[in-house]
């Protein structure tokens, strides 16, 4: 028997498929896993994982990463945090196709859906492309850390076909739907996972104009999915507003009914109807029932923004006396904010509306201190408005003051979707779901506000170990979720399991030491762009094609990962 490349020795082995932990060697060759379970003789390389939990990849399939695989090999902050392949291009936002004339278009939407600094973005995208079977042949020349995959982007496709009437929502004609729908076919045989599209009134260009795709129609939508799934396999992900899901997912269901395309969506609890999503998981399980091949993205835990001085929004930002100062650098702002005067300026007036859709009018009841370690699960009685109460203070005086602490890098925690009663039970819920899958993690998108590509991390750290109010999950349904099941959604069936003959992405974890440190900024995008990491602990080794790409938590260089080509037809 030939020597393997790689033995993984005596880990307890979670191997994705939802099965009893058990203890193993797992042998790679070639890239594949060839053996798992006593492996005689000794690999060209081992790794000791006893005592150590051994894990397939995973796959992130709700990730913003177009812009970033363009400029970096590294795709973090996906991957330290155990993913070893991500799904780009959701939301409908991207950036191919797309003509010259609409490079800063597709910018303005992208950094204004995604909050990824148009800077960045200007410098940081070559555009050696017009067509999305062009972008697909570019990327395939780049080598990652991780594999990465790619959906078409409707508002891209849009623009690319309709120009300006596109960008401005005009309903499409008959001749524009075929047009779109050929580009769409083209774009499976290139090797597109899906097609991804928005109906949210918060997905808006950095102009303030609302996504091109926000009232796209039924006909336009069912030509370009079925255009798409004729060619092969093909998700739909697409995101809806809780106003209007009423009327769009029972159209987003007709879709799918008629061209047999899978369906992938965003579920979340919401404030204003804080039990809609179990009536949204009741219509898409019964929808399965049906036949429809649909899954529901769940976030690992609340979708929270991080507010502070060094971030895109904090609470002050709509005050006279704080607008004033807002263009000054951080440490001068520091400064003035440190005066008496000034801090009694601010303090004395209130935020006023703004059209910006994460700018919510300061909920101090609902606002916390994260902490360190980061607790994403904290009790009602631990928020800013509830604190400030006990002390007889005012609450806007207690943000002020974290927010300048730690020379002016505090930040404040807001948990705006999914934490409606005060705990994430009704995320347990959605995670246990049968149709369901974890996602939303928008790895390399909100740079400034949001801090989620760790959701894979806390899926092990808070709901197999670290949870104290509520029931936990198990690791086997986690590492399961997370691995297959995502891989599986968008159609990738080479991947996430630890069996012989499947492709060699594996995680050895030191599952006692596994850590998430608060969200700090860091200053390493194009242009010395912001952005926010988590670093993370506990990782002794991932493993991509058989390729050990980061141990101890620290990069090793390596790159194996490729551009992901889906199923693709004959035609």
């Amino acid at each position: 028997m030939s020597t393997p490349d790689l033995v993984i020795r005596g880990g307890t082995v979670a191997d994705g498929s939802g099965g009893e932990l058990f203890e193993a060697d797992v042998a790679i060759s070639g890239g594949k896993i060839s053996e798992v379970g006593k492996v005689a003789g000794t690999g060209r390389e081992e790794i000791d994982a006893r005592g150590k939990l051994v894990t397939p990849g995973f796959v992130d399939v709700h990730t913003h990463y177009d812009g970033q695989v363009t400029w970096s090999q590294d795709i973090t902050p996906s991957s330290q945090n155990g993913v070893t392949t991500a799904i780009m291009g959701n939301c409908g936002v991207g950036f191919a196709p797309c003509r010259p004339a609409d490079q800063t278009r597709l910018i303005q939407l992208m950094e204004g859906v995604e909050d990824i600094p148009e800077p960045v973005l200007s410098a940081g995208i070559p555009w050696a492309w017009e067509s999305f079977p062009d972008y697909m042949d570019w990327l395939s020349r780049r080598d990652f850390d991780i594999d990465v995959g790619a959906q078409l982007p409707h508002a891209a496709l849009r623009v690319y076909v309709m120009g300006e009437r596109g960008a401005r929502r005009d309903p499409s004609t008959a001749e524009d739907n075929a047009a779109m729908a050929k580009l769409a076919g083209e774009a499976v045989r290139s090797g597109a996972l899906g097609f991804s599209t928005s109906r949210t009134l918060n997905h808006r260009t950095s102009t303030g104009d609302f996504t091109p795709t926000l009232k796209a129609g039924e006909d336009e939508l069912t030509a370009i999915a079925g255009a798409m799934h004729r060619q092969g396999r093909s998700v739909l992900q697409f995101v809806l507003d809780l106003s209007t899901i009423h009327e769009d997912l029972p159209m987003m269901l007709r879709v799918a009914d008629s061209t047999k395309c899978p369906i992938s969506f965003s579920i979340t609890q919401n404030d204003k109807a804080p039990q809609r999503w179990r009536q949204t998981l009741d219509e898409i399980n019964a929808a399965a029932r049906r036949g429809l091949s649909i899954t529901a993205q769940i976030a690992a835990r609340p979708v929270g923004l991080l507010l502070g001085l060094e971030l895109s929004r904090n609470p002050f930002q709509t005050h006279p006396s704080y607008r004033a100062i807002a263009h000054l650098p951080l440490q001068e702002r520091l400064a003035r904010l440190r005066q008496p005067d000034v801090r009694k300026a601010i303090l004395s007036e209130t935020a006023t509306a703004t059209d910006d859709p994460l700018f919510f009018r300061p909920d101090y009841d609902k606002m916390f201190l994260l902490g360190d370690p980061p607790d994403y699960e904290q009790p009602p009685e631990n928020a800013l408005g509830p604190q400030a109460r006990r002390q007889g203070r005012r609450p806007e005086e207690l943000a002020y003051d974290a927010m300048l602490s730690d020379e002016g890098r505090g930040m404040l925690y807001v948990p705006f979707l999914n934490y409606s009663d005060g705990n994430l039970d009704a995320t347990r819920e959605m995670l246990l779901d049968p149709q369901s899958v974890p996602g939303l993690s928008d790895g390399g998108a909100h740079c400034g506000i949001i801090c989620d590509a760790s959701f894979p991390t806390y899926l092990l750290t808070h709901w197999t170990r670290d949870r104290k109010r509520g029931e936990k999950l198990t690791i086997p349904f986690v590492v399961a979720a997370q691995s297959r099941k995502t891989a599986l959604s968008v159609g990738l069936t080479d991947r996430g399991l630890i069996a012989p003959g499947y492709k060699a992405d594996v995680n050895v974890i030191d599952y006692d030491r596994l850590h998430l440190h608060p969200p700090k900024v860091h200053y390493d995008l194009p242009v010395g762009g912001r952005r926010l990491l988590q670093d993370v602990d506990g990782y002794e080794a991932t493993i991509v094609s058989g390729v050990v790409t980061r141990r101890q938590g620290e990069a090793t260089g390596r790159r194996p990962g490729k551009l992901i080509r889906g199923a693709r037809g004959m035609n």
